[in-house]
């Protein structure tokens, strides 16, 4: 078995939405404070790979949710190293509440040469460490994410400027706060044609993520203006996907690709419920393929 790293976090009451529930950009922040927690272990702390001029940076993420968190629960996070291939390794994660699990995880992270600026191989040294005794062999090449269907002409796009808040010690936007991004574009996509989540939820439901698969293309930093564009696919009776893209508007650099799961549910049972017809009528022009039963 490989070394399986375990950390716990208390969840705070600023960390949880409109619903009571964690918000889903703070999964991604206790998966990424995990795995930096369990590389300090096997002795390669943040401080050590700033003096080898290396740094890890995520290329695909993907988070799985099963059950809410709430005020007050422990979300106890269990992460291992399941490969290794020149310069990526897969880093999996699962998350518990008591013996509850409520999400999976994986983060495929490529080694970084700072001076360079130029993805470097994983030496020996550092397999060994994170290995932890184990034999570790390189996995078979994964296939990345499909890419998303055309964009429609009715896709919905937001603009905003990176803040300061935005920006973590690397410098550039950090990858929970694209979940934050994406969340206000829909959001937002939902009110402009009269489906804002406050009318929503008086109406008993709710419309939840229940998978996030995020492709990091290129690092946004602090004034970058930035286009979010959101559209609609694979519609079946209580979910859809949702795609986004987030590019610099200067240069049209793309920054992400993400594609969300969500699902339509009844707040009082929490059971799935079928997308409101008028929904659907009022973003059709968001939606490729049309809706299928």
């Amino acid at each position: 078995m490989p070394y399986i790293h375990t950390c716990e976090f208390l969840v705070r009451h600023y960390e949880c939405d409109m619903y009571g529930h964690v918000n889903h950009a703070n999964y991604l922040r206790y998966m990424q404070e995990s795995a930096f927690s369990a590389s300090a272990a096997v002795g390669f702390s943040a401080q050590r790979y700033e003096s080898l001029n290396l740094q890890w940076l995520a290329y695909e993420t993907d988070i799985e949710y099963l059950s809410p968190a709430r005020y007050g629960d422990t979300i106890t996070v269990k992460t291992w190293v399941a490969d290794f291939r020149r310069v990526r390794s897969l880093r999996m994660y699962e998350l518990y509440v008591g013996e509850k699990r409520i999400a999976n995880g994986s983060t495929d992270w490529v080694l970084l040469d700072t001076k360079a600026m130029y993805p470097t191989t994983i030496t020996q040294e550092i397999i060994d460490a994170y290995a932890h005794g184990e034999v570790v062999t390189e996995a078979p090449r994964r296939e990345s994410l499909p890419p998303p269907p055309k964009m429609p002409d009715g896709a919905f796009k937001i603009r905003r400027r990176v803040e300061w808040d935005d920006i973590d010690a690397a410098g550039h936007v950090n990858n929970a706060v694209y979940l934050n991004y994406i969340s206000d574009c829909g959001m937002q996509s939902g009110r402009a044609v009269g489906w804002s989540m406050a009318q929503v939820r008086e109406m008993g439901y709710g419309q939840f993520a229940r998978r996030h698969q995020i492709e990091y293309k290129s690092a946004a930093v602090l004034d970058d203006e930035l286009e979010i564009c959101m559209w609609i696919s694979d519609v079946r009776r209580a979910s859809k996907m949702n795609y986004y893209t987030i590019r610099r508007v200067s240069d049209n650099k793309l920054i992400a690709n993400v594609r969300t799961l969500a699902v339509w549910i009844d707040l009082a049972t929490e059971a799935l419920v079928s997308i409101p017809k008028t929904y659907l009528e009022a973003v059709a022009p968001m939606i490729v393929g049309g809706a299928r039963e």
